[in-house]
C-alpha cells in the first residue's frame, strides 16, 4: 500500500493547474441499498496506509469514534466512516488511512482502497442534495469515472467536527475584537458549510461585512461581476472589496486556480487574498505562494484568522 503514497513531493507541481489527486476507497457494501460505493480524499491529506493496528476503546466517545492507537508515540484518533454515515455495512473495516488535517493526526477506518486518481477539480461537481442526506453529509464533491462509477469526495471537515474534533464553543468567537472600522467586506470562498459558517463566526464578531462563495468557480463569477461594476462606475474596486479569503479544496475550481487569476487581473491590484486551508504544512504554503497568495491561515482558529484580517483591513 505505501506503494499509493510514492513521490508525493512530486504531486506540489498540481498546485496551479486546477488538478487534484484522490485516494479511492471503499467501506464495503451497504446492506440497505446493496450498493458499494466509491469515496476519495485528498492526497495531501493522506499520510500513510495500513492495516488496523490495535484499537484503545476509551468512555464517552461519540459513537463513530472507535477510539485511540498509538503511532510512533502518538495517540491518534480512530474513526469508523461507515458508522459515521449510518451504514449498515456486511463486512468489518480492515484498512486504516492515516490522515493530517489541520496539523492534527487522525485515522479513517475502511473496508479497502483503491487506486489514486488524478483529474482537474472542474470535474468535480457540487453533489446533488439528496445525496448529501444519504450520505450524512460527509461528502463535499462528486465526480463519474469512465467506468459509469461515482466518486464521492469525502468532506473531511464535517467529519472531524460532528465526531468532536473542533472546539464550537461560542466563546471562542466572544473574545475575538470587533474591527472598528467602518466600510469594510471581506469575500469568502469555501466548499465546506463547517468552514463557512466558521468564517461567518468570525467576521459577525469582528463587525465585518461579509459576501461568499461555494467554490472558486462560484467565486471567480461573483468577483468579476464585482470587477465590472467597480469599471463601470468608475471606482477602484477596493471601495467594494478589500481581502478575499478562499479555501484551497474545492469543486469546479480549487482555490491556487482562483488566486492565479485573481492575481493575474489588473483590476484586483492591491486587494491581499488569504489562503485558509486545512492543508497546513509549509509545502502547501509554498504552494500558495507560487500562485501570488499574500497570508496563510490555518482553519478553525479563529483568533489567528481575526488577527490577520484586522492587519490586512485597517
Amino acid at each position: 500500500m505505501s506503494d499509493l503514497l510514492k513521490n508525493i513531493d512530486a504531486r506540489t507541481k498540481l498546485a496551479g493547474t486546477n488538478k487534484l489527486e484522490i485516494l479511492m476507497f471503499s467501506l464495503g457494501k451497504d446492506m440497505r441499498t446493496g450498493r458499494e460505493e466509491t469515496f476519495g480524499i485528498n492526497v495531501f491529506k493522506v499520510r500513510e496506509v495500513m492495516r488496523i493496528p490495535e484499537i484503545t476503546r476509551a468512555p464517552e466517545m461519540p459513537n463513530a469514534v472507535e477510539g485511540m492507537v498509538s503511532l510512533r508515540g502518538a495517540l491518534v484518533p480512530v474513526i469508523d466512516l461507515a458508522k459515521y454515515a449510518g451504514m449498515s455495512m456486511d463486512c468489518k473495516p480492515e484498512i486504516m488511512i492515516v490522515t493530517e488535517y489541520n496539523g492534527h493526526t487522525q485515522g479513517f477506518l475502511v473496508k479497502s482502497v483503491d487506486n489514486i486518481l488524478r483529474l482537474d477539480w472542474s470535474a468535480m461537481r457540487v453533489p446533488p442534495a439528496m445525496l448529501m442526506a444519504e450520505m450524512g453529509g460527509m461528502v463535499t464533491a462528486i465526480t463519474e469515472l469512465k467506468d459509469k462509477r461515482l466518486v464521492m469526495l469525502l468532506d473531511v471537515e464535517k467529519v472531524l467536527a460532528d465526531t468532536g474534533h473542533f472546539d464550537s464553543d461560542e466563546l471562542i468567537f466572544k473574545s475575538v475584537q470587533p474591527l472598528g472600522k467602518a466600510n469594510r467586506t471581506v469575500f469568502f470562498a469555501d466548499d465546506s458549510s463547517v468552514a463557512r459558517n466558521q468564517i461567518a463566526k468570525t467576521l459577525d464578531a469582528m463587525q465585518v461585512k461579509h459576501l461568499s462563495a461555494i467554490n472558486g468557480r462560484q467565486a471567480w463569477i461573483e468577483l468579476a461581476k464585482m470587477a465590472d461594476y467597480a469599471d463601470s462606475a468608475k471606482i477602484p474596486l477596493k471601495e467594494l472589496v478589500q481581502v478575499i479569503l478562499t479555501d484551497v479544496e474545492m469543486p469546479e475550481m480549487d482555490g491556487y486556480m482562483l488566486t492565479r487569476k485573481i492575481k493575474d487581473d489588473k483590476r484586483f491590484k492591491g486587494i491581499p487574498v488569504i489562503m485558509h486551508s486545512s492543508l497546513s504544512s509549509s509545502s502547501n504554503q509554498q504552494l500558495g505562494k507560487s500562485v501570488g497568495v499574500d497570508e496563510y491561515v490555518p482553519k478553525f482558529e479563529p483568533q489567528k484568522l481575526s488577527q490577520t484580517l484586522a492587519r490586512l483591513l485597517a
